[in-house]
């Protein structure tokens, strides 16, 4: 086999290039060339639907670090910057450089009561509901299985509409869930607390027997709702701290925001609203 077979061409302004020759560089922080090796490396770590929304996450997070390492080098905050618990020592340096930097700002009572007041419909209770269920368990990529476990449920839920007494008993010698051995008992559950799928159907179902199987990535459940209950209305007490921890979130994002501004103006970045473009189209 010639050597031919050992070069990698890729189709690139720059022509052709060997399997040894460096990435091409488009992302420059001032003077410093960031990769598209290096870009292409960080997207493991921002995950999408898209690679150009992978790719323009990943590009930002180099560009953040690169801004962040170069005004701690600046400000000559490296050697003092001890690194906390599993802390590495740049993660250290960009703690103390933002803890210098960012003013941390609480907001007030009033603050907290303003939004409270502009946003009252958010602050309620979660809906929940108590049910029993069997299980009859399917793997989702068993049509003949799920077929079955479906024609299983309608007949139990037939005869329960005939005895409703022996829900336990069934839950017990044909559920394939844990809680069968608590006669299928799940307590009272909120919404979130199960499949997305699940979710979605028990919060609509009426006290009493469901009519229907209900279907799940598990299978297919017979239910029974023992009750249910509307969230209701929270109280200003009730709600004020997890108003205020948002409140300030917000306001050191925003900072944050604003202080990177400052860094990139300082030093310059070329090529990243390039490749944010590039996500947009």
């Amino acid at each position: 086999m010639g050597t031919g077979a050992h070069r990698h061409v890729h189709d690139t302004d720059d022509g052709p290039r060997s399997l040894g020759t460096p990435a091409p560089c488009l992302l420059f922080v001032g003077d410093t060339p960031i990769s598209e090796a290096e870009i292409a490396q960080e997207m493991q770590h921002h995950r999408a639907a898209r690679p150009e929304e992978s790719r323009a996450a990943a590009a930002r997070a180099l560009v953040v670090r690169e801004l962040l390492r170069r005004e701690i080098d600046r400000l000559g905050l490296a050697a003092g910057a001890d690194p906390v618990g599993r802390e590495t020592a740049e993660e250290a340096g960009i703690r103390v450089l933002l803890e210098r930097e960012l003013v941390d700002r609480v907001p007030t009572a009033d603050d907290c009561r303003r939004y409270f007041e502009q946003n009252r419909e958010r602050f309620r209770s979660a809906d929940r509901v108590r049910i029993r269920h069997i299980l009859l368990a399917a793997p989702a990529d068993d049509v003949n299985g799920r077929f079955k476990a479906r024609a299983d449920a309608e007949a139990l839920i037939a005869r329960l509409r005939a005895n409703s007494v022996l829900f336990a008993d069934f839950a017990l010698r044909r559920s394939d869930c844990p809680s069968k051995d608590e006669g299928g008992e799940l307590g009272w559950l909120e919404r979130g607390q199960t499949t997305p799928e699940f979710d979605r159907q028990v919060f609509r179902l009426p006290v009493g027997l469901a009519a229907f199987p209900v279907e799940s990535r598990w299978g297919y459940h017979v239910v029974q709702v023992d009750a249910v209950e509307a969230g209701v209305a929270l109280g200003f007490d009730d709600v004020r701290g997890r108003i205020a921890d948002y409140l300030e979130l917000q306001v050191r994002q925003r900072e944050l925001q604003h202080y990177l501004g400052l860094l990139q103006e300082r030093y310059g970045v070329r090529g990243l609203a390039e490749i944010e473009a590039l996500n947009h189209e």
